[in-house]
């Protein structure tokens, strides 16, 4: 007996049956709506707004224009001749401005939705009308020369018969186009009349008529005679009848008559006042009323070519609606037949299946597969088949689809598998590389710690400390790859150690260290468990402030307590991070990836990521922000958990009180600045010392002057207190400091390592703070020693003594 999967299959795959199904509705559906709704929406809508634009701007910007050419006249007619007057003017600019009125608010209504082209037309016609105040100013007080006057006023024409033509142009509507067109043209030919009426008005005015201006004049009249011709024959009826009736007036021909008069005649020399063809008066009277008649061709003409663009628009707006409402019954009936047809098949066939489907293809994704990538990952032995059994859904398409799921996540098992064999094997190499690595540079510093507690040789043993330092930046770097490798450096402590001495030590396991300086911060200890990582992390970011800032500048750590805990900041002075790694940064220590995360992305930032393991670790929060020097400043904040409680912190007091040597003891009376200089000028001769490559250039530092005597202070055992003999025989050769086993050593640091950092019963390695402060010990003795013999050390004046 067939199961339903496989006698579904022999009438046909599911894309045929869902095909005949769904392709007739889908067709009719985006047949007819793209069709009709697409183009017809569109185009209705369109040239109904462009004809209702042209419409509402055009009669209102004709008039105001026409008056602008009546002012235009008279301003150059004044100009030329000021005891006429003002008043004329002055009423003429009044009626232009409430034309001008009418005219912006009408395109300010339309121009949100005007195309680009009316757009950029219209700018430039208001460009040039704000500058008719300024034009008009000028005018009355007579500043400016009825040439500049005549041209401002044609530049304004033109930049509204552009407007005009462009406004003619992009009516979807040929004949409403060329009506328009039409228009612009007798309005172009009124302007071109006006322009040659303001000549003569000028001439008139001033008793004289330029040949420059005589030319101007003839082919203004010949211009706009010629475009009134051209344009004849594509007016409407009603205004190539008010056309035909101007030509038949008394006035156009006095007009015509005077024209010809005039161009006949010529130039006109300086004070001529008869003669002429025409009277001043008679030519403002005809070229007024002649004026007049073809601006108001021009509104009757616009008028009627947008009145009837709308009504275009408007039809193309009724067969848009008729089309979308066939096309919407077109849809409706469509989809009607096709539910009835596949609701007993798809709904009940196809939609379960995918639904059940679906509901499996979850399961896996969202719990088994990611279950068993987990226990993968974590080392455990997975049966794939048995976890994930195999999805049947037949072998129609869907049956398909759940074997290329199968084989889908059989594949992200297989890779998994693989990923975390290769993990595991990259991690037990780092690991066996770091704890070689390790074990090695623990013996370097014991071997170190016995050559240097039995030299005498100040040379010798200054190279001692400088190769001691380099193995104990060693042992950092082998610490690194035991967190890459998912491990803990072995280094302990079982007391709380001092912020202050967490943070020399940090400082000490750096390279530069002798840039850097550590203010003093705030009376509190690291618990034990976590003055190993601490150290670490403090170091990591130094040793990145020094790395990434000028050889010269200073890199600043400091300390503050505050609600939540210590806050230490790192802060550079070098070119800083960008933005983006910036936030990238401060990403990593919020929430620090996978090392095999870091390795796929070819990142070789690896200290930033130990800093992210170890700030997880300790629940530290790090972040990096802007220095005000233009650096970064690291700002670290170390929670209350991780420091010392305050019996812990008395008892961490108490240690830090040793029985004082009986010999006589040598006070610091160097203040902090001074001393911070004295460690900066000690520290880069030796580092000089070991350098390959040229030094950075260090400012020269006064040496400090030595008390003979001083009584020892209250405060405590100075840390780098140093036994001096009492005297010697004269000319005898000066002893060299005698080393103290851990006097240099912050009392809590002293011995307190765990059997962790032990080696085959060795003594245990010697911390970062023990070398300095022991290097310091020798350094401040052997310049005691030489002052005594009298040889020149550098005195307080920057000079040999």
């Amino acid at each position: 007996m067939k199961n339903k999967s496989e006698t579904t299959a022999e009438h046909g795959s599911i894309r045929t049956r869902l095909a005949g199904v769904v392709l007739i509705p889908s067709i009719t559906l985006i047949v007819m709506w793209v069709a009709a709704a697409s183009y017809l929406v569109f185009d209705g809508f369109y040239a109904r707004q462009v004809a209702s634009g042209v419409r509402d701007v055009s009669i209102p910007a004709v008039t105001a224009l026409g008056s602008a050419q009546k002012e235009r006249q008279l301003s150059v007619a004044y100009l030329g001749r000021p005891a006429i007057g003002l008043r004329a003017l002055h009423d003429q600019q009044q009626q232009t401005d409430q034309a001008l009125t009418s005219m912006k608010t009408a395109i300010t209504a339309i121009l949100d939705n005007a195309p680009d082209e009316v757009v950029q037309r219209v700018r430039t016609l208001n460009t040039s009308l704000d500058q008719l105040p300024r034009i008009r100013s000028a005018v009355d007080t007579g500043g400016i020369d009825r040439t500049q006057v005549y041209a401002f006023y044609n530049t304004l024409l033109d930049a509204a018969t552009s407007l005009f033509d462009t406004q003619a142009r992009i009516v979807p509507d040929v004949t409403a186009t060329q009506g328009g067109i039409a228009a612009t043209s007798v309005f172009r030919a009124s302007d071109l009349m006006s322009r040659a009426s303001s000549v003569i008005s000028g001439a008139f005015s001033t008793s004289q008529l330029s040949t420059a201006d005589h030319l101007d004049f003839t082919s203004l009249v010949g211009s706009y005679h010629a475009e009134l011709d051209k344009t004849a024959p594509f007016l409407r009826e009603a205004v190539a009848e008010k056309y035909r009736k101007l030509t038949a007036t008394d006035s156009w021909h006095k007009l015509v008559d005077a024209e010809n008069g005039l161009i006949e005649r010529g130039a006109w020399p300086k004070g001529t006042t008869s003669g002429l063809p025409i009277s001043e008066s008679d030519w403002d009277r005809i070229t007024n009323q002649v004026s007049n008649d073809l601006i108001a061709m021009t509104v009757t003409q616009a008028d009627e070519v947008s009145a009837q663009a709308l009504s275009d628009g408007n039809g193309k707006l009724v067969g848009v609606l008729v089309g979308s409402i066939l096309a919407l019954l077109a849809a409706i009936v469509a989809i009607i037949v096709a539910m009835r047809v596949s609701s007993t098949l798809v709904d009940k066939a196809l939609v379960t299946r995918l639904a059940r489907l679906r509901a499996e293809a979850l399961e896996l994704a969202t719990h088994r597969l990611p279950d068993i990538v987990r226990r993968l990952r974590a080392g455990e032995t997975v049966d794939v088949r048995e976890e994930m059994p195999d999805l049947n859904y037949g072998r129609d398409e869907i049956g398909q689809l759940a074997v290329a799921f199968n084989a889908a996540q059989y594949t992200a098992v297989s890779a998994a598998v693989t990923e975390a064999q290769a993990r595991d094997g990259v991690h037990n190499v780092f690991l066996g590389i770091a704890h070689r690595n390790q074990g090695l540079v623990h013996r370097q510093l014991k071997i170190l710690d016995a050559m240097e507690r039995g030299e005498e040789d100040p040379q010798r043993l200054e190279r001692l400390f400088q190769l001691d330092h380099l193995a104990t930046r060693a042992r950092r770097n082998a610490e690194n790859l035991i967190i890459l490798g998912g491990e803990q450096p072995g280094r302990r402590w079982r007391k709380a150690v001092q912020l202050v001495d967490v943070l020399r030590a940090a400082v000490s396991e750096t390279e530069l260290y002798h840039r850097v300086q550590v203010q003093h911060g705030p009376d509190v200890a690291v618990v034990g468990a976590a003055v190993a990582d601490t150290i670490h992390l403090i170091a990591e970011l130094v040793d990145n402030a020094t790395t990434f800032s000028p050889p010269r500048s200073q890199v600043l750590v400091s300390s503050v307590l505050v609600a939540k805990g210590v806050v230490v900041e790192v802060e550079d002075q070098g070119l800083g991070m960008s933005e983006g790694d910036r936030d990238r940064a401060n990403a990593m220590m919020a929430d620090p990836p996978e090392f095999d995360a870091m390795a796929l992305k070819a990142d070789s930032r690896l200290g930033l990521f130990v800093i992210a393991r170890l700030a997880h670790k300790l629940e530290i929060n790090v972040e990096f922000r802007v220095s005000p020097y233009g650096g970064t400043r690291a700002i670290v904040l170390i929670p209350t958990q991780v420091l010392a409680r305050r019996q812990d912190l008395e008892s961490v007091h108490e240690r830090e009180v040793p029985a004082q040597p009986e010999q006589e003891q040598v006070a610091d009376s160097l203040s902090g600045t001074e001393l911070d200089e004295f460690w900066a000028l000690s520290r880069s001769r030796l580092a000089e010392s070991v350098r390959t490559t040229p030094p950075p250039v260090v400012e020269p530092v006064l040496a400090p002057q030595w008390p003979e005597h001083e009584p020892a202070r209250d405060e405590g055992p100075h840390t780098d207190s140093l036994a001096i003999p009492q005297g010697r025989p004269e000319g005898a050769k000066p002893q060299l400091p005698q080393r103290q086993p851990q006097s240099s050593l912050a009392p809590q640091l002293r011995g307190d390592l765990n059997d962790e950092s032990e080696v085959d019963g060795e003594p245990a390695e010697r911390s970062p703070e023990e070398v300095r402060d022991t290097m310091a010990a020798f350094q401040r003795g052997t310049r005691l020693g030489r002052a005594d013999q009298g040889v020149p050390v550098v005195g307080a004046d920057n000079t040999w003594e």
